[in-house]
């Protein structure tokens, strides 16, 4: 008969969280599949367990290549115990690869629910958590991951993602940029543990705040784009979200037709927008070249070049 596969959470902080299955299943499972056996063997410690089965590890750099070994283990009748650093496995950890094997095969899955710092966000972010939809990690390079965030602009649903806190500050402007610097987010890091902080506010707020560095494990939550009847949208808000989508790679003709599906309006209502900001632009940009020297130079507070007198009427 075929063993079972058990996908056991972990603490994503405090270790008294840990579900109380979660130790027997340490004592009695015949392979574990940890991410990290270095923080299995801490994780064991610190619920006073001792393991009997073997131990493997189970990380991205090798998910691909074990996952053959463990699925064998499991049609010889092993119980497999699957854990990762912290949360659920397979919530941007390793693990849909073996369940998506076992389920091919018929192997039973099961799980041990245990912390995850996405409810767990969402729970203190004092966001709408009716609906939501999680998005994981953003892509590193810049264009890519404003390419990822314009495709959930228009989203109602309340999102979710994880990140690195060197990448916060960048990936919070690019956010402000994207879904609007008032656009409300929570940003929650180090849950459950010591230094718990969860900052709230506006993406443009939160944005500069992370500009001075920010420490430990992040989850961002994003309110959902707010609903708009059909011409709620200002021209200036029309341009930007064109701007946004051309930045990421579409073409203007693109942008323009996909900003006005999301808003409800005629495409003709997004290109006379567009048009007339470009010819304000070109308006104020000839101005500026025609503006005579001695203004250009009391504007910038340098004194201009000295002027002859006039010769004018009264004058020898």
């Amino acid at each position: 008969m075929n063993g079972t596969l058990v996908l056991a959470g972990t603490p994503i902080g405090e270790v008294t969280d840990a579900p109380p299955r979660l130790a027997a299943e340490l004592e009695t499972a015949d392979v574990i599949a940890a991410e990290d056996t270095r923080r299995l063997r801490r994780l064991t410690q610190a619920l006073g367990v001792q393991t009997r089965g073997r131990v493997v590890s189970y990380f991205e750099g090798n998910e691909s290549a074990r996952t053959p070994e463990l699925v064998e283990a499991l049609t010889g009748g092993a119980r497999v115990l699957l854990v990762t650093d912290a949360g659920m496995p397979s919530v941007s950890d390793p693990g849909y690869r073996l369940v998506a094997a076992a389920v091919e095969r018929g192997i039973r899955v099961t799980a041990v629910p245990g912390p995850s710092a996405v409810l767990t966000a969402l729970a203190l972010s004092g966001l709408p958590v009716d609906r939501f939809c999680f998005e994981g990690f953003l892509p590193r390079k810049a264009g890519e991951r404003l390419g990822r965030l314009r495709e959930a602009a228009a989203e109602r649903r309340t999102l979710v993602y994880f990140e690195a806190p060197h990448r916060l500050d960048d990936t919070l402007a690019a956010m402000a940029e994207v879904f609007g610097a008032e656009r409300r987010a929570a940003v929650c890091r180090e849950l459950t543990k010591t230094y718990e902080e969860v900052r709230r506010g506006g993406l443009g707020e939160l944005a500069a705040w992370a500009a001075e560095g920010v420490r430990g494990e992040i989850t961002v939550v994003v309110e959902g784009a707010p609903e708009q009847g059909p011409g709620e949208l200002d021209p200036a808000e029309l341009v930007r979200r064109v701007r946004v989508r051309e930045e990421a790679g579409e073409r203007r003709k693109e942008a323009i037709a996909a900003v006005a599906a999301e808003a409800g309006v005629p495409k003709r209502e997004v290109f006379d927008a567009v048009v007339a900001a470009k010819n304000e632009a070109n308006e104020a940009a000839k101005n500026e070249a025609r503006t005579p020297p001695r203004q250009a130079h009391a504007r910038s507070g340098v004194p201009g070049p000295a002027h002859a007198p006039s010769r004018g009427k009264g004058l020898s």
